[in-house]
């Protein structure tokens, strides 16, 4: 369960909730242009765009769960059970494993265009990283300046959708997110409306009012609805504090107490929750445990070396 979403205001925020009932080591992660990264199926790339996000780093792989790159491409995986479906390696296509489709995509895309046009010749190959870090049934939001697209694998072949809504959460597939949302038409952050006669007495005995209806329940459904109407609704004073504070305040919204969400066993709560300046390369995160906005620069540190940058996240 996660909710990932774009916000556009002084600058193009990208970012996301993490909802897991369980960690894997997870921490901020610099990839340089000069880290070699290693393919399950392809050659190494040796050189290619700088990135930043939260990953497990695994055999020196950064597993990404998002990340923005230098010119200001987004991507986030979002849990996509009983949907995601994989496929055996194909020739004449580039096969790549889903783990690797985020630093593989962000590595070579200037733009949502170009993510797009390696989209085209991509195959996912069912593959899992390790034996104790098998796949996991994802789909993915991207996101450049201007845009967002969804990447499903479904049963029938490799969907990308327009995403004018630029949300994204989780079951059922995108299809339905885009349908369900007409539902939704008649919110306003105003006053209720009455549609009855004017003689029938109707009264808005509150402020928020037009904003009835808003589901405040946390299926993934209801999570891409809310996101949607508070970042469409939300006011800033367009600069960079206002805005990071805004998106947290967004994400808030959709965030999973512990308890709440109970997952067989245990329960799902938003361990993390991040927001990135696309247009600076800045990487702003809060933890379950720390509510503390806290800030990496990707351009603080020397782009063109050859090892990962890592920074750990006081255990979140």
């Amino acid at each position: 369960m996660c909710t990932a979403i774009c916000y556009r205001s002084n600058a193009s925020y990208f970012g996301r909730n993490l909802d897991l009932d369980r960690g894997y080591g997870e921490g901020v992660v610099i990839t340089p242009r000069n880290f070699e990264i290693k393919m399950r199926y392809d050659m190494p790339i040796r050189s290619h765009y700088a990135m930043v996000g939260m990953a497990t780093v695994a055999d020196g792989f950064p597993l990404y769960y998002e990340a923005t790159n230098e010119k200001g491409v987004s991507m986030a995986g979002l849990n996509f059970p009983d949907n995601a479906v994989y496929y055996r390696f194909a020739e004449g296509k580039d096969n790549i494993a889903p783990f690797e489709l985020i630093p593989w995509l962000l590595a070579k895309s200037a733009s949502v265009e170009e993510a797009k046009l390696l989209l085209d010749k991509m195959n996912l190959v069912d593959a899992d990283f390790s034996e104790s870090l098998p796949l996991s049934p994802l789909h993915w939001m991207i996101s450049d300046k201007t845009r967002s697209i969804v990447i499903e694998s479904l049963a029938d072949g490799i969907k990308i959708y327009d995403n004018p809504f630029e949300v994204l959460t989780n079951n059922p597939p995108f299809a339905f997110h885009k349908d369900n949302v007409n539902n939704y038409m008649g919110l306003s952050a105003g006053r209720a409306i009455s549609q009855f006669r004017d003689d029938i007495p109707m009264v808005n005995y509150s402020l928020g009012m037009g904003a009835l209806g808003l589901p405040g329940d946390y299926s993934s459904a209801s999570r891409f609805v809310r996101a949607l109407f508070l970042k469409e609704n939300s006011v800033s004073a367009r600069n960079e504090k206002s805005d990071v504070n805004q998106f947290f305040h967004i994400l808030n919204s959709v965030a999973m107490p512990k308890g709440c969400v109970r997952a067989d066993r245990s329960f799902e709560y938003t361990r993390y929750s991040s927001c990135c300046n696309a247009d600076r390369g800045v990487y702003y995160f809060t933890t379950y445990d720390n509510l503390s906005v806290r800030a990496i620069n990707m351009h603080d540190v020397d782009l063109n070396q050859s090892c990962l940058y890592t920074y750990g996240v006081d255990g979140l």
